[in-house]
Parts: C-alpha cells; sequence; structure tokens
C-alpha cells in the first residue's frame, strides 16, 4: 500500500511525500494544487475527517522528494502487459521497453490515421498506408510504395496513372462529420467531430504536403496529355490560386490560434501566481489564528486559575474555626456506598494568617472500623507555605463537630495530636496522612428523622482549632 499514489491509487512515479506523511505522484500533486486552493490531502480526510490540520494542507514547497520509495519503486520486479510480449525485468528499464516493444500499438507518423504494432510499421508503410507517397521524377506523378517497381515512363507519358481528380470535384466541400477535409487529397483521417476539428487545426504542415503532391500530380496529369500553359483563367493557375488562398487561410488559423494559446499560457500564469500569493494570506492568517487560539487558552487558564483563587478566598478561613456545607448529601452517600466517591476533601483552612494550613476529609459510608456503619471524619495536615517558620509537630487540640440544625444535640469528638505519628509531623508530601473518628456518628443516627443532622439534603462540619 505504501507504494501507491493517495491520489491515482497506481504505482508511484516520482514519489513526493507530504508534511502528513502521505505519498503522491509529482504529476498527481501539480494536478491536484492546479486545480484546486487549499487542497487538503484526501487520505486524510478518508482516515479521520476531525483531526485535520496545518500538516493536511498540501503545496509545493511542503513536498519532498521520497528517494527511498522511489529506489524501492524502481526495483520492483515488472512485466509487460502487451498482448504476445513476454518481456519481464525491473521497473527501471520499463520505460526504455515501452518505447521499443515491439507488439505495442503505435499511430502511423505519416498522419494516416492507422494504430499499427511497431512490428508492422514497415509493412504497413509499404503496403497500406496513403500517405506513404513517391513523386516520379520524370512524370511527376504520386506512387504508393507498392505501385514503383510497376511504373515506367516513356519520355513523359505514363503507361499507367492513377485517376486524377478534377478542378470541380476539389471544389466541392468534401467529407463528413466524421471525415477530414482534406480526404480528396489523401488524407484518411477518421473520427467523431470534435477528434476532426483537432486533426485539421494540429495537421497543417502534412495538409500542405498533400496539397502540394496533388497539385504535381495535376500538373504531369495536364503535361501527359499536351496541355500547355495559357494566360488567363487556365486551369493550373486557378488550382494553384485556390491552393493558395487555402495555404493563407490555415495560415491565419494557426496565427489566431498561437496567440489564443500565448494568451492562455499568460494567463494561467497569473492564475497560479495569484493562488501563491493568495495561499501565502491564507497561511499568513492561518498562523495568526493559531497565535490568537494559544493566546486565548492562555488567558482561560489565567482566568480559572483566578476563579479558583477567588473561590479559595471566599472559602478560606485564617483563625482556626470552619463551618463546611455539604450539599447533595444523599446522592453523595450513595456514591461512598457504592465506591464510586468514597471520600470527600473540604477546602484548605488555616489556624492563622500565616499559620498551619489544614482540611477535613469524610467518608459518609464510613472507612475502617466505621465502614458502612458510620461516618468517619478526620483531620488532615496539609503542606503550607509557611511551614519552614513554625514548630513541629502540630500540637494543637482538634474538636470536630456535626452541626443539628435544630441546636440541640451537636456531636462532637475532640483529640489532641499524638506527637510521634507522621500525621503530625512537618509535612513532605501535599498533604499527611489523614487522622481523627472512624466511628465518629452511626449512619442510622445520621439519617434518623428524630434529629436534623440533615435537612433540605444538606449537613455541616465544624471544626475548630486551640
Amino acid at each position: 500500500q505504501k507504494l501507491l499514489c493517495s491520489s491515482c491509487d497506481n504505482i508511484l512515479r516520482k514519489a513526493l511525500q507530504t508534511l502528513c506523511g502521505h505519498r503522491y505522484c509529482s504529476a498527481c500533486l501539480a494536478w491536484i494544487l492546479r486545480n484546486n486552493k487549499n487542497a487538503i490531502c484526501q487520505k486524510c480526510k478518508e482516515e479521520d475527517p476531525n483531526t485535520l490540520g496545518e500538516e493536511s494542507l498540501l503545496a509545493e514547497e511542503r513536498a519532498f522528494g521520497d528517494a527511498a520509495i522511489n529506489k524501492e519503486i524502481s526495483e520492483l520486479r515488472v512485466h509487460c502487459v502487451t498482448l504476445g510480449c513476454s518481456w519481464t525485468g525491473i521497473m527501471r528499464d520499463f520505460e526504455e521497453h515501452q518505447s521499443l516493444c515491439e507488439y505495442a500499438l503505435i499511430p502511423c507518423h505519416t498522419g494516416c490515421g492507422h494504430v499499427v504494432m511497431r512490428r508492422k510499421l514497415a509493412e504497413h508503410l509499404e503496403n497500406g498506408c496513403v500517405n506513404n507517397v513517391t513523386v516520379c521524377q520524370q512524370c511527376q506523378c504520386s506512387l504508393a510504395s507498392s505501385e514503383c517497381q510497376e511504373h515506367s515512363c516513356e519520355g513523359s507519358l505514363c503507361k499507367e496513372q492513377k485517376p486524377v481528380q478534377t478542378e470541380p470535384a476539389l471544389k466541392e466541400k468534401v467529407g463528413s462529420k466524421d471525415e477530414c477535409c482534406f480526404s480528396e487529397v489523401g488524407c484518411a483521417f477518421r473520427g467523431s467531430t470534435e477528434k476532426v476539428r483537432e486533426h485539421e487545426e494540429s495537421a497543417v504542415g502534412a495538409h500542405m504536403l498533400l496539397l502540394l503532391q496533388h497539385m504535381r500530380q495535376l500538373q504531369g496529369a495536364l503535361c501527359s496529355r499536351g496541355f500547355a500553359p495559357r494566360p488567363g483563367l487556365s486551369p493550373k493557375k486557378k488550382m494553384i490560386s485556390e491552393l493558395e488562398n487555402k495555404q493563407h487561410v490555415f495560415e491565419n488559423i494557426v496565427a489566431v490560434l498561437n496567440k489564443e494559446v500565448e494568451s492562455s499560457n499568460l494567463e494561467i500564469l497569473a492564475f497560479r501566481r495569484q493562488s501563491e500569493l493568495d495561499q501565502n494570506i491564507i497561511r499568513g492568517l492561518e498562523l495568526k489564528i493559531a497565535e490568537l487560539h494559544r493566546c486565548l487558552m492562555q488567558k482561560d487558564a489565567g482566568l480559572s486559575s483566578l476563579h479558583k483563587s477567588l473561590l479559595f478566598s471566599e472559602q478560606a478561613s485564617y483563625d482556626g474555626i470552619f463551618l463546611w456545607k455539604i450539599t447533595e448529601v444523599g446522592r453523595k452517600l450513595q456514591d461512598s456506598a457504592t465506591g464510586r466517591t468514597v471520600s470527600l476533601y473540604s477546602p484548605a483552612f488555616y489556624t492563622a494568617k500565616y499559620g498551619y494550613k489544614v482540611c477535613l476529609r469524610v467518608y459518609l459510608n464510613g472507612d475502617g472500623t466505621g465502614k458502612g456503619t458510620h461516618m468517619s471524619l478526620f483531620f488532615v495536615v496539609m503542606k503550607g507555605d509557611y511551614d519552614a517558620l513554625l514548630p513541629w509537630p502540630f500540637r494543637h487540640k482538634v474538636t470536630l463537630m456535626l452541626l443539628d440544625q435544630n441546636n440541640r444535640e451537636h456531636v462532637i469528638d475532640a483529640f489532641r495530636p499524638d506527637l510521634t505519628s507522621a500525621s503530625f509531623q512537618r509535612p513532605v508530601t501535599d498533604m499527611n496522612v489523614a487522622s481523627g473518628c472512624p466511628m465518629f456518628l452511626p449512619l442510622a443516627k445520621l439519617q434518623s428523622p428524630r434529629h436534623a443532622y440533615v435537612r433540605e439534603d444538606t449537613l455541616f462540619l465544624k471544626c475548630i482549632i486551640e
């Protein structure tokens, strides 16, 4: 698959690799760029249209020759598919063989319209080509190659002559939609109306040669019959005049076509230059858009950081007293029971403006000895900005509370830190291991209607550090 063109799907010819990694024939890539503005790699579209990027844009300066693939292709074993030919070899020698293959079909170079095998071209020219004529030097007769040996002259007269065409026959408009208008003077080309028109425009020189041969044939015929040139309206002069007029007409047509071709080439060149300018502008705009997108992402990140800082400032406490409001308790209790979200961390708070940084951690469905039966509540010492100036280990008394929203029976548990525990040493990571009450409150009591620990699917936890 790597040896096939991404456009024509044939073996790569002069392979070029694009920035997206796909390969094209040099001619295929040139055709795509000539006929498409802002061309996108078709293979990239087919593989994943949602991930198209700048590297999928096709341009001449964004493609480079793939020497490794070209070498690999040049060494492929191939054989000629022309019927009757048994040649085999490597791809590098195939083009030379194509130009020499005896079984290849080629058009006759005389412009007669026939297509023959290269090995039978000589036979065709000798026996079948209507344009392969020889002019007799004595009688000026036009003879096919096969007639030359049988032809002989007596003085200025020929024993055998082909019938000559008369002036009215030449003047008559000949040919049909599928026939060249020079068929009466020996052109045997046939085809569709468009092909005949292209043939008449491109074979002016061959047609002039046919007209000259025909004129010489007429001249020889007139001389053999004893006609001498006479002044005035002689058929010969009329014929020459008509041929000259036709020649002038065709010369004018060729001149007009040359001007149109030159004008078209200039327009194509202008279009290419404009296309290059447009592509440069587009690339510049794409780079600007990418830069703006990067700036927007930086701004979004900055805004997100500011938003987090603002939320933290709103929720942060600096006096050692923190009140934590937990909403959607029912859903979070279910998530904790199913293991989706086992525990919740509170926002960080501080014992003083430049004091210890701490937070709470709650397991609504319990942890350790209280798992599945109790709500577990823990205290966590976090790494702070001023730890280097604070005394360690952490020694302050901690009081944990679940507030009764009827202000009747708050659940309270207090402890003093175990100074040997790693939970209260200076943190070396973002936070120490949590320490607290695994059996802080039975779940049955938390959900009991006799108490107001949960109201409107909300509960409040409080921590006081003395």
